[in-house]
């Protein structure tokens, strides 16, 4: 009779363990979620962003770009890599300081 009293306090304590770690990871999983959508969100709307100065200027380099957006040299990089490669920008020069980005017509 102990042993059926103690197997089902087993399962009792088992299964509160269970529920209580899985809330956290549950909790720690949306909050990742969250973050990543916060990120991706703010990446496109700075995206859109460079179409619109570029809209404006007509050509803009990385540096311009920075100082609008408020971002590092290296995120502005990536974000006119992936603009070009939506074909929506193209750089105009090969390197340096004379390379410039204007909107596709």
């Amino acid at each position: 009779m102990a042993s059926i009293v103690y197997v089902f306090l087993g399962l009792f304590v088992g299964v509160g363990l269970v529920l209580i770690f899985s809330h956290s990871a549950r909790e720690k999983v949306v909050g990742i979620c969250e973050v990543a959508f916060s990120r991706s969100a703010k990446k496109n709307a700075n995206k859109e962003k460079i179409l619109e100065l570029l809209k404006e200027k007509d050509e803009m380099s990385n540096s311009e770009i920075r100082e609008a957006l408020g971002v590092s040299r290296n995120t502005v990089g990536r974000y006119l890599d992936e603009l070009e490669r939506e074909s929506k920008v193209e750089q105009v020069g090969v390197v340096g300081q004379n390379v410039r980005y204007r909107l596709i017509q």
